[in-house]
């Protein structure tokens, strides 16, 4: 992949996100918050792009999402496999716990 493929991708990504965040946004606004892992005053913001806003801060060359699996404990929560289903749904719960008492803290 040359590096204008990799900005093309990075560029639909960006404007994916903003949309699909847009979308969670507006349905509700308290899971968007959560599922994102945005405060309060970004989700206002994302509410009221206008499209051209979107795609204008879409064409950006860096990413606007990132990874909240910021440490070894999580992504190791997250790709638990061979374990069994039950013990595979408890590692995502106990994965999506530790991410949201992070999303608080950020809060």
């Amino acid at each position: 992949m040359n590096a204008d493929q990799i900005l093309t991708e990075i560029r639909e990504a960006n404007l994916s996100y903003l949309m699909l965040a847009q979308s969670l946004i507006r349905a509700d606004r308290e899971q968007a918050l959560f599922r994102l892992g945005i405060s309060e005053e970004s989700a206002a913001l994302i509410a009221l792009l206008t499209p051209a806003q979107m795609m204008k801060i879409a064409s950006g060359n860096t990413l606007l999402c990132k990874f909240r699996m910021d440490d070894d404990l999580v992504w190791s929560l997250l790709t638990n496999h061979g374990r069994g289903a039950a013990n595979d749904t408890t590692s995502r719960l106990h994965a999506s716990i530790l991410m949201a008492g992070r999303h608080q803290e950020a809060a």
